[in-house]
């Protein structure tokens, strides 16, 4: 990574990969997830390897690009890219093992959906179950195209799904706030409490259960915290 001359900012760029590749790996793919934070639905994550003579330009983290710009740089990964897959984690399976280990099995998941498969991978933060070399970095959405191309491919998936799901629990308001805290989810939550999707090991929502739940410590370590 290195600074943009022009605001100071940290640029995203494929420095790693050509690395990688200078060192005799031919297919480096990028991991992310997306939905960490919600209250409501899956987490979804995305694994990219990307073709280096068929670059995508303007690839960034995907919570820096506006919706319209997302949606047409998801169409230029998955038509330029070597492969990409997605995976998704209900909010059940969320509730029964932790968000964090949910979103590591999500990335797992679409890594092994990969085809031709990976030789490396890049994750954004963690670290993936899979016997492959792999690097995490913080803010790697933010440092690295491939992870990048990961994560706008995983958001632009979410959204959509968003979209349905808000034609079926229209009370809700999921199309504007994709399912996060927002003050109206959590007036929606208290006038009509949660759906079967929302995520019942998450405070805000156990909170406006209309069925009583038994708290147990173990609830707490499946909250999130500063989760994209």
């Amino acid at each position: 990574m290195r600074p943009d001359p022009a605001g100071g900012k940290i640029r995203c760029e494929a420095t790693l990969e050509r690395e990688l590749r200078a060192r005799g790996f031919h297919a480096v793919a990028g991991v992310d997830e997306v939905g960490r934070g919600a209250l409501f639905g899956p987490v979804v994550a995305a694994a990219v390897i990307l073709d280096p003579d068929r670059p995508v330009r303007g690839l960034n983290d995907s919570k820096q690009l506006d919706a319209e710009r997302r949606e047409v740089l998801a169409g230029r990964v998955r038509e330029r890219a070597v492969a990409w897959a997605v995976a998704a984690v209900d909010a059940a399976t969320i509730d029964a093992i932790n968000i964090y280990q949910a979103s590591r099995v999500a990335m797992r998941l679409a890594v092994t959906r990969l085809n031709p498969g990976p030789d490396f991978l890049l994750v954004d933060a963690v670290s993936i179950d899979l016997p492959l070399p792999q690097r995490g970095l913080i803010h790697g959405d933010a440092r690295c195209h491939a992870i990048a191309a990961a994560s706008i491919v995983a958001k632009v998936y979410r959204d959509a799904c968003m979209k349905v799901w808000d034609e079926i629990f229209p009370e809700y308001g999921l199309a504007a706030h994709k399912g996060y805290s927002t003050p109206e989810h959590y007036k929606a939550l208290e006038t009509f409490g949660p759906t079967p999707l929302h995520r019942l090991s998450f405070e805000p929502v156990r909170t406006h259960s209309k069925f009583p739940i038994d708290y147990s410590p173990q609830l707490d370590l499946f909250e999130t915290a500063g989760a994209t």
